[in-house]
């Protein structure tokens, strides 16, 4: 692991850039701190909000500097966090003419593409992307990775195996030695809705624990995803082999896909309370 460190200051009303960001290309960016106590007061968000929403952001372009090329298939992930990533692609694709090609895990991620005035396809027209840039709920010392958190795990684990390069952008909350440790609500389990019940039931009776379905919070009933599916969230009691248990769950009539991603990203940028940048690669073994 290294540290990237990022300096920024305000200056005429504008943000300049002052420190070293990325390693191999030597962007750098602001940390408007005067600009971040001035949102604080506005908008009454808490000191911690506003350095986890920050760390989202160093994360997010960190992984877009040092891994986004031109001419690139991009799989672009779902939640909070790729939100920055896209503002950062978006950018560097007006300021260097990039020519790149997006392909969306959600419904949201085709949103923000499509916002952004990015271009848009599918697997069906690009099944073989050189670069997936995703989000995680949760990442282990093994960068082993709970996600499914916003509901998207389906989508997310298929075009990140269609990747040759899949990369994770997370804040500090998210790093955790063993999973569990910072990630609560358990691991998310997209099933057929026929079979929620037996599959609740066989994951309790093999495995332990609870796995419940996820309600929704706007919306009478359980969330539904964008293929269709209900969400099951695992709430395990102890730290299991994931690789063995990821692929018995899967073998449960009427799971779609389960939230673990075992032996997947190839790189972690943590966005950190420091505002630094650190980063994470797989064991050598």
């Amino acid at each position: 692991m290294f540290m990237l460190r990022l300096q920024r200051w305000v200056g005429s009303g504008h943000t300049h850039a002052a420190g070293l960001f990325s390693a191999s290309s030597g962007r750098k960016y602001p940390q408007n701190l005067e600009a971040e106590k001035h949102v604080r007061l506005l908008t009454g968000r808490s000191d911690s909000v506003v350095m986890a929403e920050e760390a989202k952001k160093l994360a997010g372009y960190a992984a877009v500097d040092n891994h986004v090329q031109n001419n690139q298939v991009l799989g672009v992930g779902s939640g909070s966090t790729i939100v920055y990533a896209v503002d950062r692609l978006a950018e560097r694709v007006r300021q260097e003419k990039l020519n790149i090609v997006c392909v969306p895990t959600s419904f949201q991620a085709r949103q923000l593409i499509l916002q952004h005035g990015l271009p848009l396809s599918d697997l069906d027209r690009h099944p073989e992307l050189d670069v997936a840039i995703d989000g995680a709920d949760e990442v282990d010392s093994a960068l082993t990775l709970i996600k499914g958190g916003g509901g998207c795990l389906a989508q997310e684990k298929i075009v990140a195996g269609c990747a040759k390069h899949f990369i994770v952008i997370a804040d500090y909350r998210k790093d955790s030695r063993c999973l569990g440790q910072q990630w609560k609500k358990g691991v998310p389990i997209e099933v057929l809705p026929v079979a929620y019940v037996p599959v609740s039931r066989t994951i309790a009776q093999r495995f332990g624990g609870e796995a419940v379905l996820r309600m929704a919070v706007s919306k009478a009933g359980p969330v539904v995803t964008d293929n269709s599916n209900f969400i099951l969230d695992w709430k395990f009691e102890h730290a299991q082999n994931w690789k063995e248990v990821n692929t018995a769950i899967k073998m449960i009539p009427g799971v779609v896909e389960t939230g673990l991603f075992v032996g997947m990203a190839e790189r972690v940028y943590f966005g950190m309370e420091d505002g630094s940048v650190k980063t994470r690669d797989p064991p050598v073994n």
